[in-house]
């Protein structure tokens, strides 16, 4: 039986017959499988990194048009979450997730073959689309397992699976491109998606049970979103949750530039600080897991936003004086951070509304994804052989992001 704290400030009890991680084999091969699904979002977005450069070279297109590219899959990766939430409250979770990975594997190679930027472009918005359907379910059925403090510790321990990904991704994709283009790097994305598909069709379980299923149709679905949009604390979470995304994706969409154009770095070395940062991330999320053995989830979100913000800054003044050594140093704090920061955010944020958990991660996911996909943009529109402009909107979301924590997010008086 796994241990449950006490939910923050819960709306509902936890519902009658919920499964066990026992009796839906929640051991090490469903938090490897969860992790796996979740680790497509990640793959989606770092793997091509290192190419961005030459991609703009080769489609005959500026870098904010390429990194427009990351901004639409994004955006696709918000409404994909947002539609198949609410589903997946009807229909169960693996179906959606068959569904989606099986999608992203055919639409990877459309993006391969893709003969020009917007073209690329729009095919990025229905990969990440495709891509978001697996996402959202991978959290609904964490919290139809888990809640409370056991929430946190699974997703923290879900960042030591997926967290795998943006470590290998940008190294993998520059290994990729010293025998190829960036085309295979998509080939080998539709073969990923492909294996995940068969290996979903045979091992993953379904924790949602017939009983337990949402049966009101549309008007359901807009009853749970009234009742999402009207709890403030759950809403602070979940902005601080997509300002914190904005942060980490306003580092996604400008350091292969920023790394390789300003601070001349190559495209391997690039990868290996890529690498570097995406483990420090999920070492992080590891000791969190151990800390939430002491310390309440609220406690360890406020405390390293703290951190978070003091280290944005300290990026932030680094790129000013054009300092290498300030911004790969204070970048690694940073990210490393967000570790602590995603899953106790989302735990929190969920553990508020298990009977539509789904909905629930849908509209948290999309929220998450359209405020990031933010940060792209303005990060290119600040242009280019600079890093202040990936630094500013670094810095400005992770203050935010505490700001958010601290007056929305804050706890109701009992």
């Amino acid at each position: 039986m796994t241990q449950t704290a006490q939910p923050t400030a819960p709306d509902v009890a936890t519902p009658a017959g919920k499964p066990q991680p026992a009796e839906v084999g929640g051991g090490l091969g469903l938090l490897l499988l969860l992790g796996a699904i979740t680790a497509i979002g990640p793959l989606s977005l770092d793997m091509y990194l290192p190419a961005l450069p030459t991609m703009a070279h080769d489609l005959n297109a500026s870098q904010a048009q390429i990194q427009l590219s990351l901004t639409t899959c994004l955006v696709g990766l918000a409404l994909g979450q947002f539609v198949t939430g609410p589903l997946s409250d009807r229909w169960g979770r693996r179906r959606p997730v068959l569904i989606g990975l099986g999608a992203y594997a055919v639409l990877a190679l459309a993006c391969a073959a893709a003969p020009s930027a917007p073209v690329f472009t729009a095919l990025r918005f229905a990969q990440g689309f495709a891509g978001g359907m697996g996402a959202v379910v991978t959290r609904a059925v964490v919290r139809d397992l888990y809640s409370g403090r056991a929430a946190a510790k699974y997703f923290s321990r879900l960042t030591l699976v997926f967290g795998l990904a943006p470590i290998a991704a940008p190294t993998a994709g520059s290994l990729v491109l010293r025998f190829g283009s960036w085309r295979a790097l998509f080939v080998l994305l539709a073969v990923v998606g492909a294996l995940l598909t068969a290996i979903v069709a045979a091992r993953l379980p379904e924790t949602l049970p017939a009983h337990r299923r949402s049966n009101g149709g549309l008007s359901g679905t807009v009853r749970s979103l009234r009742t999402l949009f009207t709890d403030r604390v759950y809403l602070g979470y979940t902005l601080t949750q997509g300002l914190a995304f904005a942060g980490l994706f306003a580092y996604i969409s400008g350091s292969s530039f920023v790394f390789q154009d300003v601070f001349d770095l190559s495209a391997s070395a690039f990868g290996l600080l890529f690498g570097l940062n995406a483990l420090a991330f999920v070492v992080v999320g590891q000791a969190n897991a151990r800390l939430l053995d002491r310390f309440p989830p609220r406690t360890l979100l406020v405390g390293t936003l703290g951190v978070s913000a003091v280290a944005a800054v300290g990026v932030l003044a680094g790129a000013v004086v054009t300092s290498q050594l300030i911004v790969m140093g204070t970048l690694l704090v940073f990210i490393g951070s967000l570790g602590m920061v995603m899953p106790n955010g989302t735990a929190l944020a969920l553990d508020r509304h298990a009977h539509h958990a789904g909905t629930a991660a849908a509209l948290m996911g999309a929220l998450q994804s359209v405020i990031g996909s933010l940060a792209a943009p303005l990060v290119g529109l600040g242009g280019e052989g600079s890093a202040v402009p990936m630094a500013g909107v670094l810095a400005a979301s992770a203050v935010l992001s505490l700001a958010a924590a601290l007056t929305l997010a804050r706890p109701e008086r009992t």
